[in-house]
């Protein structure tokens, strides 16, 4: 018996023993650290009380109670005590005590790693067919656009009415606006140039800014964690790609009439950004209390010429992303009406930006 214990205690899977009444008699240390309970206060509570909304969890239960046959569950969504949510794969098997009583034992293998992995590696791919496409594209505008152009500037110098000029003009500043938009499209090319810094002065800086472009009309909320280092970012373009997602937000925003921005920062350990398991990273949250990002341009947010506005271009959240992703960092976001946020992690080690 000791010896199973043991065993229990040392296996890296949730297992959680349950008696007929589906009140807890066991639970090792890998499920209390991924459900986030401790032994004390669960022994003998009732199964429903490890989690919120336990509906579906508890219908497996019933389920495998009544049946007598095992089951197994892909990517059960748990909402824990705390707030936050989990996937898990569970499975659950039916089991006789030495009394011959009915106990379920319970394994629960948390799968948010894999789906954050799977999710990074599809973004990545379409990002990369995204570059392609648009690198193609912009070799065959720009050559004919060069050609519009010098035949527009050698038509000017020919034309007899200087009052025509004006036409040529337009051609020419045309031709600018579409090279300029290519050149956007392609993204920047520069070396980063990385220096210590501290996340909180670049977040205050494009505060004021906003402050200043909105006349103070919108009300952006600080929480800020003090206690982050400084760590090696580049300046300028990080401030472009905060910017282009505060600016996002701030459009979004303007349908109703107390605009809110909230800036958040927190550090964060042992996090994965594709399938580098990072020791600290920083967190940025840049929330809003717009009314969301329509469901179906969720998938696509952050596609170049992708937007839900008239007048927008759908780039900036492309170039933000593009930044944030040569800094070795991650762009989410998650929205739904009255909050939708953009998170952004940053690796705190100069090795991993390029």
């Amino acid at each position: 018996m000791e010896h199973s214990r043991d065993i229990l205690e040392n296996i890296s899977t949730a297992v959680i023993v349950l008696n007929k009444d589906l009140n807890v008699t066991r639970i090792n240390s890998a499920g209390q650290a991924l459900l986030e309970v401790s032994l004390t206060r669960t022994t003998g509570t009732h199964v429903s009380q490890l989690v919120l909304s336990p509906s579906q969890w508890l219908q497996s239960l019933e389920q495998v109670r009544q049946s007598n046959a095992p089951l197994t569950l892909r990517g059960l969504q748990l909402t824990l005590l705390g707030g936050h949510e989990i996937h898990v794969d569970l499975t659950i098997n039916p089991v006789l005590d030495k009394d011959g009583e009915l106990n379920l034992l319970v394994e629960l293998q948390a799968i948010d790693r894999l789906l954050r992995i799977s999710r990074e590696e599809g973004m990545a791919h379409a990002q990369e067919t995204t570059k392609a496409v648009i690198r193609s594209l912009a070799h065959e505008i720009k050559n004919p656009l060069a050609g519009v152009r010098g035949a527009a500037q050698l038509l000017s110098r020919e034309l007899p009415n200087e009052g025509l000029t004006e036409y040529t003009e337009v051609i020419i500043r045309e031709a600018d606006r579409l090279r300029d938009l290519v050149d956007r499209l392609l993204g920047s090319q520069q070396q980063l140039a990385l220096q210590d810094l501290n996340i909180h002065e670049v977040l205050e800086h494009l505060r004021m800014l906003l402050q200043a472009e909105t006349e103070n009309r919108i009300t952006i909320i600080r929480d800020y964690d003090p206690s982050l280092p400084s760590f090696p970012m580049d300046r300028a373009q990080l401030i472009q790609a905060v910017l282009n997602i505060m600016r996002n937000a701030l459009q979004a925003s303007t349908q109703i009439e107390d605009c809110v921005l909230t800036l958040r920062t927190r550090s964060q350990r042992q996090f994965t950004i594709g399938t580098k398991r990072h020791r600290l990273v920083c967190r940025i949250d840049i929330s809003d209390n717009g009314p969301g990002i329509p469901e179906e341009l969720m998938h696509a947010v952050f596609i170049p010429m992708v937007t839900g506005r008239a007048e927008g271009t759908g780039l900036g959240l492309s170039i933000s992303q593009s930044i944030i992703n040569r800094h070795g960092g991650l762009l989410e976001c998650d929205s739904r009406p009255g909050n939708t946020t953009f998170t952004i992690y940053l690796p705190m080690e100069t090795q991993h930006a390029k």
